[in-house]
Order: structure tokens, then C-alpha cells, then sequence
């Protein structure tokens, strides 16, 4: 089988390629194709998978190209994860909207609607493309802000577009091993968006065993989301809160963090990545070491500003997934895989479309639930529904995630600044007008888009 990867060269690939090096499976992905628009990119992840793969004599064979329509052709999976604008644009995203005293932040608040903006027309017609040269092909899609970009693309491939998010199900894992349980044999209940959702029960044997640790005061204090959230509140809540939830309970206090700090995510990650790829290029059989060096230090420092650090100075560790048997969204990716090549049915928590799941929520909305993966596709499960506070909040954000998709695919000012004025982040119908003007002033793919 193939699988072609959108934005090969970025540093997520490595994890995927490692999760089919372990796959003993049949059949397998026995090709994978690496799509992406940099040549050096290319060169520095192709160099760093055949140093990954050379332990193993039946790797899949790797084939480079900057050919979108080259890549896409006869695949039987596709593994989405672009950049459109590149970390330049992410950069932006966060400043134009620190300037307002707003969050930046790529998949959250303003710097998100703006990231959706230049990317959902690029995604929609790469779905295009897909339904031409690969009709059969499932989609994967981690391309952030993961939720939007999704149900965007559902316009044109339907059900066989999915998101993978490893967040919830690594929240699920933390807790399950917190509690000293076998991972591999808890259900979740978990609901919402993409980066906006709850872990409301995590069962163990027919019971409820959540309840356990939000009494514990040790064992809730030792989970990051206890240290982020505060044991109050998250007993408050009655739930676990997805960590970017933080910005929502927390927002002056995130965006005071950051502006202290000086830097962004984005400044972080751009002079990080720049040097990385200038010292791979020239690091011969040390590539891989080098990418593993760089992937702990990026790890170390993601949400710095939620546990009171900087990007450059993280002021705790945080729980990174180096064990190959936790594979986070690569092993999300790979057991879609398997479960829709192999029938080896699966359970597991995905961005998919809401059909009769959340009521509160229209049918073809992109949520993000637990669902079961077989051969014949992916399917929802019924979940209780939110409570008034989750639903709220979910129902607020979706309407804006479709006004932004609406914009971008008409390049209408207008959607665009009403998709702003009515995310809870933002609050303002004048501060929207701001945002749209300076996104389309700092980002020439916003530009592109709005002034088509």
C-alpha cells in the first residue's frame, strides 16, 4: 500500500515513518511518498529516514518529490500536515494578535482563524485533487487548526477525511498509568472540538474510575493538567480539561505570560528549525541523533507559558513520548491504517463528522468524540451529551470555525470579520475589524484570500 505524506519534510514525518518500521502487519504500507515544497527539506528528512530505517530490511521505500499531483496519485492513505505561509505566517498569527493584547496562538483565538483562513482554500482544493487521483484514498488529516481544516475538506471527500489529535488519548494514557492501570483496557469518554474538549470518565472494568483521582489530592497534583488547571477548578469542573482549554480559563493570564516572555511560540520554533535544518544538512550520519536532540528540546518547551516558563526557558519537564510503543498521533495514523486495511477494529478518539452524536451540534459538523475504526470506515459512538457549560462553549466556537470556512472560501471581508467578533477570545466587533486588517497587512496568503 501507499501512503503519501503532505509536508514530508517537517519534523513530524520521522514519527510516522518510525510507527510503519514497527508494523509487522498485512498488508503494510510499503511506500510512502514525501510531498513537499522545499528541496533542502526534502533532502534533510530523507537522509534522516534511511538512517531510521536502516535497522530493518523490508522498510518502505521512500520517494521524495515536490510534485503535489505525483504524490497524491494511487494512494491508499494520505497523512496531512502542511504549513501554508510556513513558520513566518505562525509568527504573525501570534504577534498581529499580541499587539491587540489578544492571544496568539496557531490553533487557538485569533491566530487561529487566521491560520485557517490562507490554508482551508489550499486544503479544499488538494481534496479536490485527492477525489481525482486518489477517490479511494482515506485522509488523515493533522494540517492545523485540525477541526476546520477537517470539516472543510469533508465538503469535498466526505467521511473519508478524518482528524487525528494525540491529545485526548494521551491525556487518557497519563491518567490510566497515574491510577496504575493497564492503558490498553480503559474506555474514555471524552467530548468537543479539536483542542477544545473534556475527559468527563475514564472506565476500568464497567466502573468509573476518574472520580478516584480528582479526590486524590498526590495523584492530581502529579498530573500535568492538575499543576496547569489548578485541583480546584478541575474539580470544579468535574472533568479533565484538554490543555488548550487553559487559554479559555485562563486567557489574561496567558496572554500576560507571553508578552512578558518576548517570545512566541513561533519565534522559538522558526530559529530553532532554521538551525536545525542548516546543522542536518551537513551532519552526515548524525542526522537522526540531531533530530531526536531537537524534537526533546521543542517537546520541553511546548505550552511553556500555561506552567509559568518561557519557550527558551521551560520551567518543568513535561511527559515526552521518546518510548516507541507510545507513538502519539503516529500511532493514531497507524492504527486508522490497520483498521481500515486489516479490519482490526479500533477505538479510539478522532476529529469525525457529528452525524446524531452531540445534538446540540448540526449533523455536519467536525467533533471530536470517540470512534470506532473498521474496514468499512470510521463511526462515532453515542456519548452522553455535554453539559450547558461544554456545549456553550463548543456551539459558540463552531459557529465561528464555519464563518471562517465560509470566508475563506469566498474571500469575503465581511465573514471573516464576523467570525472574529464572535469568538469568546475576542469579544469585539471593532477588534475583529483590527485583526482582519493587520492579518491582511503582516500575511500575504490572509491578503491572497480576502482581497481575491
Amino acid at each position: 500500500m501507499k501512503l503519501c505524506i503532505l509536508g514530508g519534510g517537517g519534523f513530524r514525518t520521522p514519527y510516522v515513518y518510525q510507527a510503519l518500521l514497527r508494523d509487522s502487519g498485512s498488508p503494510r504500507i510499503t511506500e510512502v511518498t514525501l510531498y513537499d515544497v522545499d528541496e533542502q527539506r526534502l533532502q534533510v528528512m530523507l537522509m534522516i529516514l534511511s538512517q531510521l530505517a536502516e535497522p530493518f530490511a523490508d522498510a518502505p521505500k521512500l520517494k521524495p518529490t515536490r510534485n503535489l499531483a505525483e504524490a497524491i496519485t494511487g494512494s491508499d492513505f494520505i497523512f496531512a500536515a502542511l504549513r501554508v505561509g510556513g513558520l513566518e505566517g505562525r509568527r504573525c498569527d501570534e504577534h498581529v494578535a499580541l499587539d491587540l493584547n489578544l492571544l496568539g496562538q496557531e490553533t487557538t483565538g485569533p491566530g487561529g482563524l487566521a491560520y485557517a483562513l490562507r490554508t482551508v482554500p489550499v486544503m479544499v482544493q488538494i481534496a479536490r485533487l485527492i477525489a481525482e487521483l486518489a477517490p479511494r484514498a482515506y485522509v488523515m488529516n493533522f494540517t492545523n487548526p485540525a477541526g476546520i481544516i477537517t470539516e472543510a475538506m469533508q465538503t469535498v471527500l466526505g467521511d473519508r477525511v478524518l482528524g487525528i489529535c494525540d491529545t485526548p488519548s494521551g491525556l487518557g494514557r497519563r491518567v490510566a498509568e497515574l491510577l496504575g492501570l493497564d492503558a490498553t483496557r480503559v474506555q474514555l469518554d471524552y467530548v468537543g472540538l479539536n483542542h477544545l474538549g473534556w475527559l468527563r470518565r475514564l472506565l476500568y472494568q464497567g466502573r468509573d474510575v476518574l472520580p478516584d483521582l480528582l479526590a486524590d489530592d498526590t495523584l492530581l497534583s502529579e498530573l500535568e493538567e492538575g499543576q496547569v488547571f489548578g485541583l480546584d477548578w478541575v474539580r470544579s469542573l468535574g472533568a479533565l480539561p484538554n490543555e488548550y482549554l487553559y487559554y479559555y480559563y485562563f486567557h489574561r493570564d496567558a496572554v500576560r505570560g507571553i508578552l512578558a516572555a518576548g517570545t512566541t511560540r513561533g519565534d522559538f520554533l522558526a530559529r530553532t528549525q532554521q538551525e536545525f535544518y542548516a546543522q542536518a544538512a551537513v551532519a552526515g550520519a548524525d542526522a537522526a541523533e540531531l533530530w531526536r536532540r531537537t524534537v526533546a528540546r521543542r517537546s520541553a518547551s511546548y505550552m511553556a507559558e500555561a506552567r509559568g516558563g518561557t519557550q527558551d526557558h521551560p520551567v518543568a519537564e513535561r511527559d515526552i513520548e521518546t518510548d516507541p510503543s507510545q507513538q502519539g498521533y503516529a500511532g493514531v495514523a497507524l492504527a486508522v491504517m490497520a483498521a481500515i486495511s486489516r479490519n482490526e477494529r479500533a477505538t479510539m478518539i478522532l476529529n469525525v463528522r457529528n452525524g446524531a452524536t452531540l445534538t446540540g451540534l448540526p449533523p455536519d459538523a467536525v467533533v471530536e468524540v470517540p470512534a470506532v475504526v473498521d474496514a468499512n470506515g470510521v463511526h462515532p459512538l453515542s456519548t452522553p451529551q455535554p453539559d450547558l457549560h461544554q456545549l456553550g462553549l463548543m456551539a459558540q466556537v463552531k459557529d465561528v470555525e464555519r464563518h471562517i470556512i465560509s470566508a475563506a472560501l469566498s474571500g469575503s471581508k465581511a465573514e471573516a470579520v464576523h467570525a472574529f467578533a464572535l469568538h469568546p477570545l475576542v469579544d469585539s466587533v471593532r477588534v475583529a475589524d483590527q485583526l482582519v486588517a493587520g492579518y491582511v497587512e503582516a500575511i500575504p496568503e490572509v491578503a491572497a484570500v480576502l482581497t481575491r
